[in-house]
């Protein structure tokens, strides 16, 4: 039988990529371990590998429940496991324009600065994009 965490450490690996769970692995240490085997046993062992949602909608979740917590190193991370999991370019602008009247204007500003900077960064957004 798969633990919670092992079931976790393999959804972050699809969702973040492998080099991602090397570097996490590589800087755990005594200090940071018991949130880290708190979060791959309980977000993604336990949330992320329920049936219901697809791994996209998750992705497009937790990118608006982050711009309205405004935590933009935490969306930078989910930006990537957005696109892994398949959310578009216009699918993540969406997402994030859905946050403007919930969360207001400022967090979505930051959002979308967060989101512009990875998109660029992943070459993603045409450099003469439409408006």
């Amino acid at each position: 039988m798969t633990s919670a965490r092992d079931t976790g450490r393999k959804l972050l690996a699809k969702t973040l990529g492998d080099d991602y769970l090397k570097r996490r692995d590589e800087s755990t240490n005594a200090f940071n371990a018991p949130l880290r085997e708190f979060s791959e046993t309980a977000a993604f062992g336990m949330v992320w590998s329920r049936e219901g949602l697809e791994p996209k909608f998750r992705s497009m979740l937790c990118m608006a429940m982050l711009t309205a917590l405004n935590r933009p190193h935490e969306l930078g991370l989910h930006l990537q496991s957005a696109v892994n999991n398949g959310c578009t370019v216009e699918e993540i602008r969406e997402t994030l324009m859905h946050t403007v009247p919930y969360c207001g204007i400022p967090a979505t500003l930051d959002a979308f600065a967060v989101a512009e900077r990875y998109l660029n960064e992943k070459g993603l957004l045409p450099m003469d994009e439409d408006k």
